[in-house]
């Protein structure tokens, strides 16, 4: 069986190292970094024999792939006894929009039973866990706080927690990355699903370390003492922002398609606690905000354009579109809205601050704007009222980020 297992598990390694895309021939000035090896791929070399005779649970989701391939066929190829799959919001292969529910239901592919964590039920039940021994969390964060993926993290470890069963995070670089922290801390009372620790808006933590830092400073809800391992990365240090990992981009949300559109969305997903739009229904969510009311003065404009050399602010008019598990009924549907693109040319900038100014521009821009309660939950700070009213500037905020930053660093796997 061992030496089967060995023939199958190099079968996947060449497989996956082939379906990457690498460059035919380079110079010694093109030479590629060496490319990061994400904690699934670590899992496969190094770890497989820890998994046998156990019945294991995946928590995944589209991002969960070696190359091509999704870690849960890829662990099936291993004949890895998989017993349950459970499914973040979007689905576990990436079937579901924002915020539409996900249902239970049957893996297609496999005829494994998937649960639903963004339902009814976003914290696995006793009944759930009843055929399962190890729990295996594979996802691509954003680095955002008020991304969702970190929350159900949380209430995953809680429930095995409860239930005694270990929970193995098999880590993924920060795409922003490490070093990169930004944003104001949340505050208690703005505690949520998209909001479930006291950590700035870009936190600059890979999952493995915020679970690590979620146990340590006991923020998580349970008695009993939780089982987390991480599976370490290979090769990924601090300093990397996604282009520098050498892995290919797997759009963790539909909205998100492209790395530029995930940097950005740390500053401009400010745009769904308003009325105006943040860009669902186009070709370039959270590049493209605006509204129907929405009336930039040349002066808006050469002020948004003063804001970075690094990404450019155009003038924009649009017509939000619904489009089936990405944006359905989005704001302003199939009405012309005006406001601004933007096209990122390098990451040499700070996403929260400029885009709350790109932000602030545009709200202050748009006299018939209507503020949503929600902005707090993404905020975590009520001080977002004084950027809209014109009151405090970008350039006057000072996030106090000290303490949090000392009181990381003692999780820090990289």
């Amino acid at each position: 069986m061992r030496i089967q297992r060995r023939l199958l598990l190099f079968s996947v390694i060449a497989f996956s190292l082939i379906s990457c895309s690498q460059p035919e021939e380079t110079t010694a000035e093109e030479t590629q970094p060496t490319k990061v090896k994400t904690g699934a791929e670590m899992l496969i070399e190094n770890h497989l024999e820890e998994l046998e005779g156990k019945r294991i649970g995946l928590v995944m989701n589209p991002t969960a792939r070696i190359g091509d391939t999704h870690m849960l066929d890829t662990l099936m190829a291993l004949e890895v006894n998989v017993s349950a799959l459970f499914a973040p919001e979007h689905g576990f292969r990436g079937e579901a929009g924002a915020g539409e529910k996900i249902e239970d239901g049957v893996d297609q592919q496999t005829g494994l039973p998937v649960f639903s964590l963004y339902g009814e039920t976003r914290k696995p039940t006793p009944e759930m866990l009843n055929e399962v021994d190890l729990l295996l969390f594979d996802m691509q964060d954003v680095g955002a706080r008020f991304y969702t993926y970190n929350a159900t993290m949380g209430l995953l470890i809680e429930a095995a927690a409860d239930a005694g069963i270990p929970v193995w995070i098999l880590d993924r670089p920060n795409p922003a990355g490490g070093d990169y922290v930004s944003g104001w801390l949340m505050e208690d009372e703005y505690q949520s699903f998209v909001g479930a620790y006291p950590i700035p808006i870009a936190h600059g933590l890979t999952l493995g370390e915020l679970a690590q830092m979620a146990v340590g400073e006991n923020w998580l809800d349970t008695d009993a003492q939780p089982d987390v391992r991480v599976i370490e990365m290979k090769n990924w240090t601090r300093d990397m922002k996604w282009p520098d990992t050498g892995l290919e981009w797997v759009a963790p949300s539909p909205n998100l398609p492209t790395f530029d559109h995930a940097f950005m969305y740390l500053g401009t997903v400010f745009f769904e606690g308003t009325s105006l739009s943040e860009g669902r229904g186009t070709n370039d969510p959270f590049l493209t905000m605006g509204a129907p009311a929405t009336n930039l003065s040349s002066e808006n404009l050469e002020s948004l354009e003063a804001i970075s050399e690094d990404f450019r602010v155009e003038e924009a008019e649009f017509a939000p579109v619904s489009i089936s598990g990405v944006a359905i009924a989005p704001k302003h549907q199939d009405a012309v809205c005006h406001g601004v693109k933007i096209e990122v040319e390098s990451y040499d900038f700070d996403p929260v601050k400029s885009g709350l100014q790109i932000f602030a521009t545009l709200v202050q821009a748009t006299p018939d704007y209507e503020k949503r309660d929600f902005i707090y939950n993404l905020t975590g700070s009520t001080e977002i009222d004084q950027l809209m009213s014109g009151e405090l500037s970008v350039d006057e905020l000072d996030f106090e980020l000290d303490d949090f930053l000392e009181k990381r660093e003692q999780y820090l796997l990289y």
